[in-house]
């Protein structure tokens, strides 16, 4: 089992949420639409070559975002990254996976 972490604009929670839900994650045991969120900011910087979905390059800009964890079965985690990545609207998304061990 794998932990998938990712960060995404407001606007765009819902259907990046559904999206990765569709291709597999959030099932723990008998339930689904499994997740856990917390709003934050985010900040980074385009640097020459970027073409940003919010910002300017070579400029800071800070943004009111989510951070979404929810379980995902190893054989389903490559489909669930793509199908990520797909409704993400960043040219690069941040996210995170993490191997779970059961003790």
């Amino acid at each position: 089992m794998y932990k998938f972490v990712f960060f995404v604009p407001e606007a765009y929670l819902e259907s990046v949420k559904k999206a990765v839900f569709a291709a597999g994650a959030g099932k723990v045991g008998t339930y689904d639409f499994c997740s856990w969120q917390v709003k934050g900011s985010g900040q980074f910087m385009p640097r020459a070559g970027a073409n940003p979905f919010l910002g300017k390059v070579n400029e800071v800009e800070t943004v009111e975002e989510y951070r979404v964890e929810m379980l995902c079965e190893e054989n389903l985690m490559h489909h669930v990254i793509r199908a990520f990545k797909h409704t993400h609207p960043y040219e690069t998304p941040a996210y995170e996976v993490l191997k779970l061990e059961d003790f």
